[in-house]
């Protein structure tokens, strides 16, 4: 079972060329959905209001199979606009509400059966909410692996200082950390993002990818380095591409055997070869998504090798 902690919200597209599109997102839901999709049991533990974009999330959960173990709140349900350019790609606004009181006493429950827990994006940078996602990170870590994606808004967590210590905090309780050169490049604008990657592998992860928008994706570890191209693709937008990314990424390392506390030292141990094929799984999900509107993540037939 993978576990998905983060922030779940209503994404509304604008853009020059189409009508206002309403989406279920949120970074972390997304990669419930993604890894749903892609075969695995998973449960998304969020929250979201009691209202009318409320239940839009919940059915879209339910739908593609995700669990929900939490239960609607009676704060409204979060809000982000994307706006997109001509090129497809997004810039968002926020409307949020972030905190998450039930989830020390849930824990117990939510870790029974999990071998791995993602989190990151707002979930993760947001105070209250950050903090009780933090400690359950902490109470976690023993027993399943931890992977984290900062997924950095600068437009909300405006201290680039504070989002790089808060950051910090999980790349070093995470075994697998995903960014953007964009991210990388606002957290460490002096280090390039080699450079800034390898400051993280620093910190204790087996592995941090790097995404590079249409020119790939990469990865270090302490085996070294992969790389993996981008097929060609048609961008109708960007929306939730890097948590396809994220999603396929965490499903092709529990294809191999890799998820669990137990065997952290085999994942920090994964070898050149297995990590291109990695990142390669990723960034054809992330490719698929690119190609239609909205965080819509590939199914694992749409991925499957001729």
């Amino acid at each position: 079972m993978l576990t998905v902690i983060g922030e779940a919200l209503v994404d509304e597209v604008l853009s020059d060329t189409a009508p206002k599109r309403f989406h279920p997102g949120g970074s972390p839901l997304n990669v419930a959905v993604g890894v749903a999709r892609l075969g695995r049991p998973v449960q998304f533990a969020g929250r979201y209001g009691r209202d009318e974009y409320g239940l839009l999330i919940e059915q879209h959960l339910r739908a593609n199979s995700v669990l929900t173990p939490l239960p609607a709140d009676e704060l409204p349900t979060s809000v982000a606009t994307a706006v997109l350019d001509p090129a497809g790609g997004a810039r968002y606004t926020f409307d949020l509400e972030w905190q998450l009181p039930s989830l020390a006493d849930a824990l117990p429950q939510l870790l029974d059966g999990t071998t791995l827990l993602h989190t990151g994006s707002i979930a993760a940078m947001l105070r209250p909410g950050a903090d009780a996602v933090l400690q359950a990170v902490q109470r976690a870590r023993p027993a399943v692996t931890i992977s984290y994606d900062p997924n950095c808004r600068p437009s909300i967590i405006t201290d680039v200082s504070y989002a790089r210590e808060q950051a910090e905090k999980f790349v070093a309780l995470a075994d697998v950390v995903k960014a953007s050169d964009e991210d990388l490049a606002w957290l460490y604008p002096q280090d390039s993002p080699r450079d800034a990657a390898r400051r993280w592998l620093g910190l204790g992860p087996a592995l941090v990818a790097v995404t590079s928008g249409s020119k790939g994706a990469w990865a270090v570890t302490a085996s070294g380095e992969a790389e993996a191209s981008v097929p060609p693709v048609t961008v109708v937008d960007t929306v939730g591409a890097g948590d396809s990314f994220m999603s396929a990424l965490l499903v092709s390392l529990m294809d191999r055997e890799l998820d669990g506390g137990a065997r952290r030292s085999e994942l920090a141990r994964i070898g050149t070869g297995d990590l291109e094929t990695v990142l390669g799984f990723a960034v054809r999900a992330a490719a698929v998504t690119v190609s239609r509107a909205g965080a819509n993540p590939p199914y694992r037939a749409e991925l499957e090798t001729p």
